[in-house]
C-alpha cells in the first residue's frame, strides 16, 4: 500500500476518499451482509439476554452472551459505521471467538448521528460500560471496537481494565474535513475533547492497537500515530498490522478463536 499523503494537503473530496473504507474494498457490502446473516443465526441460538437497557433511547441497549465459565472476564464490543450507520445486532457474530476462549461478550448499541452528537454517543458508551462494571464486579472488562467503535473504545478505556482498538480513528481533525462531518457537525471543542490521541498520559489502561496491513493509508496512519503517542507517554502496548487483511476482513481475526484479535482480547482479559 502507498504511504499516506499529508491529510492537510487534501481538499474535501480527496480527504473523503482517504477515509472511504467501503469504496476501497470491493465486496465490502457483501461482507457486512454476511456478518448480519451470521449474527442473526447466532442471536437466535442465544436469546437469553438480548436488548438489556442502559438508558431510555431505542438504541441504548446491550446484548449479553455468556461463556458459561465461572467468573469469566468480559469483552464489551462497540460496532463501527462512522458513528452514523449499523447496529449492534449485525455484529453479534464477533462474540464467537471470544466466547470460545472463555470470555463473556457484551454488544453495546448507541444512538447514531445526526440524531446524537459525537459527545452524546461517547457519553452513552461510557454509561453502558458503567452498567457492565456493576454487573461484572471485580472481573476484568476489555472494551473493544472496530472502526468508529475503535475510536469509542479508546475514548472509554478508562471505564474498563483494558482496551482493544481495531482499525480505529484516534484524531478527529481529518474527519472534520470529510463528507462524514455532514452528519457529525464536529465542533473544535469536540475535536479536542474526543480525539483519543490528544488525551494520552502515564497510568492509562493498556490499549492494544490492531489494523489490517491492507487498509487505506490514512487508517493505517491513524493507528500508527496513536500507538506512537502512547509509546511516547511511556505506555508499552502492542501495535499489530495483520498481513493480507483490509478494513473489513480484519474482523475475521476476532470471529475465529485462533485469530490474532481474539487471542489478544483473551490476553488483555487475563486468560
Amino acid at each position: 500500500m502507498p504511504d499516506a499523503t499529508d491529510w492537510r494537503t487534501l481538499d474535501r473530496a480527496g480527504l473523503s476518499r482517504a477515509y472511504d473504507n467501503s469504496g476501497a474494498v470491493a465486496g465490502s457490502a457483501d461482507i457486512v451482509a454476511g456478518w448480519r446473516a451470521r449474527s442473526a443465526a447466532f442471536r437466535e441460538g442465544r436469546p437469553e439476554a438480548l436488548d438489556l437497557a442502559y438508558g431510555p433511547g431505542e438504541r441504548q441497549r446491550i446484548d449479553l452472551f455468556r461463556s458459561r465459565q465461572p467468573s469469566a472476564p468480559m469483552l464489551a464490543f462497540l460496532h463501527g459505521g462512522y458513528w452514523q450507520r449499523n447496529g449492534r445486532e449485525g455484529f453479534s457474530c464477533m462474540a464467537e471467538g471470544p466466547l470460545a476462549l472463555g470470555l463473556d461478550v457484551a454488544l453495546i448499541g448507541y444512538t447514531l448521528a445526526p440524531e446524537a452528537s459525537l459527545t452524546a454517543i461517547a457519553d452513552e458508551t461510557r454509561a453502558a460500560l458503567r452498567l457492565l462494571r456493576a454487573d461484572c464486579g471485580d472481573r476484568r472488562i476489555v472494551v473493544a471496537g472496530w472502526s468508529a467503535g475503535g475510536h469509542l473504545a479508546a475514548l472509554a478505556a478508562a471505564e474498563a481494565d483494558a482496551g482493544l482498538a481495531i482499525s480505529g480513528i484516534f484524531d478527529l481533525a481529518p474527519i472534520a474535513g470529510t463528507a462524514l462531518n455532514d452528519a457529525l457537525c464536529l465542533t473544535e471543542a469536540e475535536i479536542d475533547a474526543l480525539s483519543p490521541i490528544r488525551h494520552v498520559g502515564p497510568g492509562a489502561p493498556p490499549v492494544a492497537v490492531i489494523y489490517g496491513a491492507e487498509e487505506l493509508p490514512e487508517l493505517r496512519r491513524q493507528s500508527e500515530a496513536y500507538h506512537a503517542a502512547r509509546r511516547a507517554a511511556g505506555l508499552a502496548d502492542p501495535l499489530m498490522a495483520l498481513p493480507g487483511l483490509n478494513h473489513f476482513t480484519v474482523l475475521d481475526a476476532l470471529i475465529r478463536p485462533d485469530g490474532a484479535i481474539a487471542r489478544e482480547a483473551a490476553r488483555l482479559a487475563g486468560l
